[in-house]
């Protein structure tokens, strides 16, 4: 595949050298409106093949027509929360950015699957789909994944075991109305919620919800880019592979979970077409309440925008 990553920001640079590391493309175009940025970065990292042993072809440019016929682009483009900021601020800068390069992938890669990662990521999903016209299948938010390994994260750190045993999975909207879901959460198979008190485990909750702004809040001048990176790298391996992995993903809701018209993110099947199937999980009516009030807050957020 010739894969397209716009942004050639913290965000984006790393998820074009992650993608690149894997070798998940032959070709790999880092887009930036910056001069030499985008060129600058390309050519440390394509620099760097010899020694981490890869051979995928990495282009930096700012030319957008060198997105020409691929077959995925990673949408990260915009300007990143600084502290105090929420999300939903970025919403009208970043909804222009992300509705302009929208406008370039329709007209030079009409084939393309889009993930998006702008935040507000859920609006900024709706942008990029309106602007596209692709079908909802090809157009995929990147949210959960981030969420759910944040949420897994604090789970290990809590129980003092490895990561790797943590099952743990985030709904919602991408922001302050997030649904963790302890009863879906698990390590080894042994349910969450026989292994921590109810306390800590709303701790962990709520520490999952502002865990980007707490990594704000360390960093004064930027936002998280390591953790985003990698969850779009497992996406793009998921499509690029045809994995047809189960992830936490924003996608278009048609009537799913009771919502209509709306990028929310659910469990999905992530393949080679992109959106194979929304999965519909059980929910109580607790769960389901928080879910609708997390959509809720994306239709406001939405509304905003003249699209």
């Amino acid at each position: 595949m010739k894969i397209g990553v716009v942004g050639a920001g913290n965000v984006g640079a790393t998820t074009a050298q992650r993608i690149a590391e894997r070798e998940l493309g032959r070709e790999v175009v880092l887009l930036d409106v910056a001069e030499g940025l985008p060129q600058g970065k390309g050519l440390d990292m394509a620099e760097s093949a010899p020694v981490e042993g890869f051979d995928t072809l990495i282009t930096g440019t700012n030319d957008p027509d060198a997105l020409t016929g691929c077959d995925l682009v990673v949408i990260t483009a915009g300007i990143a929360r600084k502290p105090g900021m929420s999300r939903d601020d970025l919403q009208a800068t970043n909804a222009d950015i992300v509705g302009t390069v929208s406008g370039h992938i329709k007209r030079v890669a009409p084939n393309a699957i889009v993930i998006v990662v702008t935040n507000p990521l859920d609006a900024m999903a709706y942008v990029a789909f309106k602007t596209t016209g692709f079908p909802p299948h090809r157009v995929v938010g990147m949210a959960g994944i981030l969420d759910s390994a944040r949420y897994r994260y604090f789970i290990a750190q809590a129980l003092d075991v490895s990561v790797e045993d943590v099952t743990a999975f985030v709904m919602g909207s991408h922001g302050d109305e997030m649904v963790p879901l302890p009863r879906y959460s698990s390590v080894a198979g042994i349910p969450l919620t026989e292994l921590l008190d109810a306390p800590t485990i709303a701790q962990i909750v709520q520490r999952t919800r502002d865990g980007g702004a707490e990594i704000v809040g360390h960093l004064k001048t930027g936002s998280a880019y390591y953790a985003p990176s990698s969850a779009v790298a497992e996406m793009v391996a998921a499509i690029v592979r045809d994995k047809k992995r189960i992830l936490p993903c924003a996608a278009w809701l048609t009537g799913q979970y009771g919502i209509r018209d709306l990028f929310v993110g659910v469990p999905i099947k992530l393949g080679a077409i992109g959106i194979e199937s929304i999965i519909e999980i059980g929910l109580t009516p607790e769960e389901s309440a928080a879910l609708h009030r997390s959509a809720e807050a994306v239709r406001t957020s939405i509304q905003k925008l003249e699209l």
